[in-house]
């Protein structure tokens, strides 16, 4: 039986944070349907619960159900009342700075999305709104670095991976870190946790200064993949399909190691938008890596890709397996071409607006058995209309492994079932079947049940 340490205490704010509005205050203390508090409290425990080995924001709530956190507005500016923390964020009965530092990003991003942003963006067509709602949000981060030849990498990969993955992408790390690449990720454990672990010590020997951590997120995943402590940059985006738009418009290359559902989600929304005719000419590295023994994992999402989406997705990417400094010069050279191209086509540094992300990768998918039925994962449409389709079943099925609603969901109403074409089905139960055997769907993977079925 686990016994749990809880502490309560008051949190100052950052001095970015010092003062709200009556109104940002009231939003916060709102317990309606409508109000903030809930999703504040959420994200909250998830930031505080940081080194966690829990993948299931359900299991996480309620191991946690006595907390409770509460704004105080006072002369001198705001406070948090912290009831029944999770005792580990603490030292001392002080809160770590860098737990500190994400509990106050967390409400900065709330209130911003919250409240300015339905502003923003007037006049704009759907697409281009959501995009410039993508630029405002990590422009109030202070994420982007304006001037700043192309640096940042993006690493993907799962939550839930073995101890030779793990040291692998740490590996990896260093080798990027020694070239003084930056390292973005969805600031989660396992291969999330693992890059930036890795670039540390190779920043810390080439003497960088502001080595750069950034960890994007959103509400509905953040208390499943809680942010790991290496993440100094911190940013809660609305929703997944933002947070994934965040992740091509401000990285300029992406590493991938092996992973899940999610991590198979992430590669189908990068090549569907790479796949358009409008973004053919733009360069884009792309590498999947893993240590030596991930060949078949590899061989199986290559074979799943050339399946579903064709042959002319496979030519995007480059798989090296267990070669961590081939992966830093290739990565390097992508990053040479990046940096030709935005100085030929005066794109900016910081943000890739040429990209051109169609709508259907854009619209929040809310992963319900009727929704998840009625995807069309037929052949006979668009390469990348297809992969936006796959993509959403992939963040259904990683909605009913660890989100709270679609957990609730499964619950309720039996598996989601995923229809179409004789050929994609096969390779999609292929693919998922192989993830369930490698243990790559939960931390606590003897107790997974599919929450999807395949139906032929």
């Amino acid at each position: 039986m686990i016994t749990e340490h809880f502490i309560n205490a008051n949190v100052t704010p950052l001095e970015s944070m010092d003062s709200l509005s009556p109104h940002e205050v009231a939003k916060l203390q709102d317990m309606s349907n409508g109000g903030l508090y809930r999703l504040f409290r959420q994200c909250s425990l998830a930031v505080l619960n940081t080194g966690s080995e829990l993948d299931s924001t359900r299991t996480v709530l309620h191991r946690f159900r006595e907390f409770d956190i509460r704004i105080k507005h006072k002369h001198r500016g705001v406070q948090l009342e912290l009831i029944n923390a999770p005792a580990s964020a603490f030292v001392d009965g002080e809160i770590i700075q860098g737990i500190r530092e994400h509990l106050f990003t967390v409400l900065r991003d709330l209130l911003y999305v919250g409240d300015e942003l339905d502003q923003c963006c007037d006049g704009l067509s759907e697409s281009q709104r959501i995009t410039n709602t993508v630029f405002h949000i990590l422009r109030h981060a202070d994420a982007m670095r304006p001037h700043v030849k192309p640096n940042l990498v993006v690493c993907w990969g799962g939550h839930s991976i073995q101890r030779v993955e793990y040291d692998y992408t740490k590996e990896v790390g260093y080798e990027l870190g020694l070239r003084s690449f930056d390292i973005c990720t969805g600031c989660g454990p396992g291969a999330m946790k693992g890059p930036m672990k890795g670039a540390t010590i190779a920043h810390a020997k080439q003497r960088k200064t502001g080595p750069r951590y950034i960890g994007l997120t959103e509400p509905g995943i953040i208390a499943a993949e809680s942010p790991n402590p290496i993440v100094n940059e911190l940013v809660t985006l609305p929703d997944i399909e933002k947070r994934l738009e965040a992740f091509v418009r401000l990285g300029h290359g992406i590493v991938v190691f092996p992973g899940g559902a999610g991590t198979a989600e992430e590669i189908l929304y990068l090549l569907g938008i790479l796949l358009h005719p409008k973004n053919r000419n733009i360069p884009f590295p792309l590498v999947f890596t893993g240590p030596a023994g991930s060949e078949a994992y590899f061989e199986t999402v290559d074979r799943f890709i050339k399946l579903t989406i064709g042959e002319r997705a496979a030519e995007l990417y480059q798989i090296v397996v267990a070669d961590s400094h081939g992966v830093a010069v290739k990565v390097r050279e992508g990053m040479m071409r990046v940096l030709e191209y935005r100085k030929q086509t005066d794109e900016s540094y910081h943000y890739n607006w040429q990209l051109h992300i169609p709508h259907e990768f854009q619209q929040p998918f809310e992963p319900t058995h009727e929704e998840m039925a009625q995807l069309n994962l037929e052949k006979g449409q668009p390469d990348y209309i297809l992969a936006a389709q796959l993509r959403k079943a992939l963040s259904g099925i990683v909605a009913g492994n660890v989100k709270e609603p679609g957990v609730l969901a499964i619950e309720q109403h039996g598996p989601f079932e995923l229809t179409g074409d004789a050929e994609i089905m096969g390779a999609l139960d292929q693919l998922l079947s192989s993830f369930v055997e490698q243990k790559r769907m939960k931390i606590n993977h003897e107790e997974y049940q599919p929450c999807y079925r395949i139906v032929n």
